[in-house]
């Protein structure tokens, strides 16, 4: 849950980016060692490195986060994608956070 020092309108974002670094980091945990998995595990890192990043400029107010946001969303699509290819529980529910993320990213940024 996010802090109420953060923006109301930034909440959602932040909730939202918090819960697909986990689901990422899950994710790149299973699929790592399995050469077949590589590209999933590849880019749910980087999802989990730009949904941190977001993280951190909504929290601090930044007046970037929102150019942040535009590229976190497309990031999660990329790895929502990657990851429905798969059916494990862990790519399945990094594809729901992604998919939720990017949303929520999208909307801040229209804002």
């Amino acid at each position: 849950m996010a802090s109420t020092l953060v923006p109301h309108a930034n909440r959602a974002v932040l909730d939202a980016c918090t819960e697909c670094v986990q689901a990422c980091e899950a994710c790149a945990q299973r699929c790592l060692g399995d050469d077949t998995m590589a590209e999933c595990a590849r880019l749910c890192l980087d999802c989990a490195t730009t949904c941190q990043a977001t993280t951190t400029l909504l929290a601090r107010g930044s007046a970037q986060a929102a150019r942040l946001c535009q590229l976190c969303a497309q990031v999660c699509d990329d790895c929502a994608a990657e990851c429905e290819r798969y059916d494990t529980p862990e790519c399945q529910e990094c594809a729901r956070t992604c998919r939720a993320c990017a949303e929520q990213c999208r909307t801040l940024a229209a804002a």
